[in-house]
């Protein structure tokens, strides 16, 4: 493929739009092969496990460990905000009580 106006030799802009553009480019093969019968074994395999119960499975367990990742993200947070404004708390009492430059003789 070296024609001059092939959408496929244009540079990626980044590392991620390669990985994309090459995993299009492996899905089109595929698709050829198995169209034309010339699919290996792994490559069916490969097709029919994304098809499978245990895939669904998997990708579930992936995105509620995300969330579970992300609501614990969130904890750091609030627990930082807490903290700063238990500090904020602490240091409006302290400017309430008796300051050192006070002379007071029992």
């Amino acid at each position: 493929m070296t024609t001059k106006n092939n959408k496929h030799n244009t540079p990626p802009l980044n590392r991620s739009s390669q990985t994309a553009k090459n995993i299009a480019l492996a899905e089109q093969a595929a698709h050829k092969q198995l169209t034309e019968g010339t699919a290996s074994s792994q490559v069916i395999s490969h097709y029919l496990k994304l098809a499978s119960r245990r895939e669904e499975v998997e990708l579930l367990k992936l995105e509620k460990e995300i969330k579970l990742l992300d609501a614990k993200v969130d904890d750091v947070k609030s627990g930082t905000r807490i903290e700063e404004l238990y500090q904020g708390v602490i240091d409006a009492i302290q400017s309430y009580g008796p300051t050192a430059s006070l002379d007071y003789d029992p």
